[in-house]
């Protein structure tokens, strides 16, 4: 009989808590048998269970060594490798079982779709975004599935390609504007990055002498993989299915965009003149230390760091104290359930936003470009 190394063990338990996100599986399954209220399941795990673990457990500010190899990361890495298959087992089984389930009722069926959008893009996606980053052929295909099962697959162009050149810059759209709310952001993102995505692709296509129209441009493989999805929609659960797997993939769009309108909104690189702005330091992200928020989304509150050192594993992401990233008051589901209500959000953010703006660049007298999405003056321009 096999006998684990202790080391491996040792290793096994540290990872365990970043497989939580597993704990969603019961829930789905559990709402499609019983209906009624257990259709919350899903939403209550994601939101309410980790804002409620986040204020008993409070804050993990421990660092990781950065040099720890990849094979003392494999149990981390695992999970985001056997995600995919899981999910996409889930939702097809939701979109065949659910459209004919006679106990259940119209509000029920949306209910349940409305919790695997959730599940899709509070971890989904956020396990793609891991996936996306890395250099090993698997990992970016997994990647490309978790968002082709959502019909975002265009995030991975606008996220790598556009995201982390030029965030805190107008020519970021994800970057939320200071004042901006929520629900006028998500629309006008929905717009601006796919363009930003394509313009992106195709102009790095153009520095080697090739059309955008080349199948070597990833959109072709993004199309093809939505299209599967979709026409695999429509084979095992009909038109209903259909409908509630584009249903599910608009929640789970609104879901990232939650969180991308939370991680960045007000924060803005310095401009040093004639369209050049600093580099990118972990000031320019907000960040939080809610340890059982970090570890259903696999450290993404870290967000600071992973701006700073984008390669980085989740595993190994760092966290800032104050005097070197601006913090969130509450994990993202807390901040991103106020992002709802712009009222509120203005005004528990709009002073962080201006403490800042006072603790890092005293300098600047002059905030109503940045607040515009404008590239301020240069120094002594008319």
């Amino acid at each position: 009989m096999a006998v684990i190394p202790p080391d491996q063990v040792a290793r096994l338990q540290n990872a365990l808590p970043f497989w939580l996100s597993l704990g969603t599986i019961p829930m789905a399954l559990l709402g499609m048998a019983w209906g009624g209220w257990a259709v919350l399941l899903m939403p209550l795990y994601t939101w309410g269970l980790y804002s409620i673990l986040d204020a008993l457990l409070g804050l993990n500010t421990d660092n990781a060594d950065t040099e720890t190899t990849e094979h003392d990361l494999y149990f981390y890495r695992l999970i985001t490798l056997v995600w995919f298959p899981v999910q996409f087992a889930v939702l097809l089984l939701m979109v065949w079982y659910v459209p004919q389930a006679g106990h259940l009722n119209i509000a029920e069926k949306l209910m349940l779709f409305f919790g695997m959008g959730v599940m899709s893009g509070t971890i989904g996606i956020v396990y793609a975004h891991e996936l996306m980053h890395q250099k090993d052929p698997l990992e970016r295909w997994l990647g490309d599935l978790l968002l082709a099962s959502v019909l975002y697959s265009h995030f991975r162009s606008e996220h790598l390609r556009v995201h982390h050149l030029y965030v805190g810059t107008p020519r970021d759209p994800v970057t939320a504007r200071y004042g901006e709310g929520f629900h006028r952001y998500f629309l006008r993102v929905l717009t601006d990055c796919p363009r930003s995505a394509w313009a992106a692709e195709a102009a790095m296509l153009a520095r080697k002498g090739l059309s955008p129209w080349t199948v070597q441009n990833p959109f072709f493989r993004y199309a093809v993989l939505q299209g599967a999805m979709l026409l695999l929609a429509l084979i095992i659960g009909g038109w209903a299915g259909l409908a509630l797997f584009v249903f599910q993939a608009f929640v789970a769009i609104w879901q990232l965009e939650l969180v991308n309108y939370v991680e960045h909104y007000g924060l803005t690189r310095q401009h040093l003149g004639e369209g050049h702005y600093e580099y990118v330091l972990p000031r320019h992200s907000w960040n939080a230390a809610h340890k059982a928020t970090n570890w259903l989304l696999i450290n993404l509150q870290r967000h600071s760091d992973h701006h700073y050192k984008p390669d980085r594993r989740f595993p190994l992401l760092q966290n800032y104290p104050a005097d070197q990233a601006p913090q969130l008051p509450y994990g993202y589901p807390v901040m991103t359930t106020m992002a709802l209500i712009p009222n509120v959000w203005r005004r528990v953010m709009n002073p962080r936003v201006k403490a800042w703006r006072a603790q890092f660049y005293p300098e600047v007298t002059d905030w109503l470009p940045y607040n515009k999405g404008r590239n301020p003056m240069p120094k002594g321009a008319p």
